[in-house]
């Protein structure tokens, strides 16, 4: 007795696109631009995420040179190029950085999605 094997022609699937990791509102691009224009040229600000504060997650920031680390993600959005730790891109998929200023400070801040909730003063965050 032989067997036949069963093939049978399926349609590809359609590949659904994904979200950007990270998009920059216009204040944030604006911000960056100045930055890389003066003291920064030559370097990209790198974005990762780490394990601290009370609720157990931090952003950094830190300028480095264009190339970066193996492995960095780049996103370019509104003309403007950051990098992202591949570590930090499972934590920042579909976030928005923005730059805002107050009479008592001045930043980049993160509007995340995939944040569940942020310890009291806001330096940590966890997902």
């Amino acid at each position: 007795m032989t067997t036949q094997p069963i093939t049978e022609q399926t349609a590809p699937r359609p590949v659904r696109e994904l979200p950007p990791v990270m998009t920059l509102s216009e204040a944030a691009a604006s911000r960056l631009r100045t930055l890389y224009a003066g003291a920064n040229a030559g370097q990209l600000l790198r974005i990762s995420v780490s394990t601290k504060g009370c609720s157990g997650h931090a952003y950094d920031m830190a300028f480095v040179p264009e190339a970066g680390e193996a492995g960095d993600e780049r996103v370019t959005d509104k003309g403007v190029t950051v990098l992202i730790d591949r570590r930090a891109i499972l934590f920042l998929i579909g976030s928005q950085m923005d730059y805002r200023t107050s009479d008592l400070e001045s930043g980049f801040v993160f509007e995340n999605p995939n944040e569940k909730g942020r310890c009291g003063c806001g330096q940590s965050f966890h997902v």
